[in-house]
């Protein structure tokens, strides 16, 4: 099986391009979502490490917002609780999938957290920032001091792009990033079968 992990800046397009590879798809923030939702033991954790933030169930978007925007360390405290849970989900996505060809894993932090492996494929999504914030700002909720916090938390994107194997240029148009991943799918599977 073939891992193939997108990288790049948040609103990049990710999760959009992870699902043009037709293969099972494991997208870590919809993982999230679902914790936040489903998932007593990870409420009662955060609510123990944050009482004067998290305060109801299911864990609401807002009140992680508000503990992110009061201290900037408390992002790494709010990984160390959630990525355990996060894990095990892929672990489990990884070994119901273990016969396919290929999967695609979509986890912002993957290269920051240190999850890659030899034979990954990490595909590294190239935008323009202007396109990016275009994007970004359009979306509801939307908080320029939340995603300037999340941007320095991840590598910058001149290191992620040297840990990639593969350079995707996305300009938002599905037309032509269909074609490229038509033609990356088929040139991954190839090299990597015949080596």
């Amino acid at each position: 099986m073939i891992k193939i992990i997108l990288v790049g800046d948040i609103g990049s397009g990710k999760t959009y391009v992870s699902r043009l590879f037709k293969v099972p798809c494991f997208s870590a923030d919809l993982e999230v979502k679902k914790l936040y939702k489903n998932n007593r033991k990870c409420f009662q954790k955060l609510k123990k490490k944050f009482p004067k933030f998290i305060k109801t169930f299911p864990v609401k978007k807002s009140e992680l917002s508000n503990l992110i925007k009061n201290k900037f360390s408390d992002l790494k405290k709010i990984g160390l609780i959630v990525h355990p849970f996060v894990r095990k989900r892929m672990k489990i996505f990884l070994k119901k999938n273990k016969r396919k060809k290929a999967v695609v894993l979509d986890i912002p932090l993957y290269l920051e957290n240190k999850m890659y492996e030899k034979n990954d494929v990490i595909i590294f999504l190239k935008t323009r920032r202007k396109d990016v914030d275009i994007r970004l700002r359009n979306r509801k909720n939307f908080n320029q001091k939340i995603l300037n916090i999340l941007r320095k938390s991840q590598l910058n994107l001149r290191q992620k792009q040297l840990k990639s194997d593969y350079l995707l240029v996305n300009k938002f148009s599905s037309v032509i990033m269909k074609k490229k991943i038509k033609i990356l799918k088929a040139k991954i599977l190839n090299d990597r079968s015949s080596s």
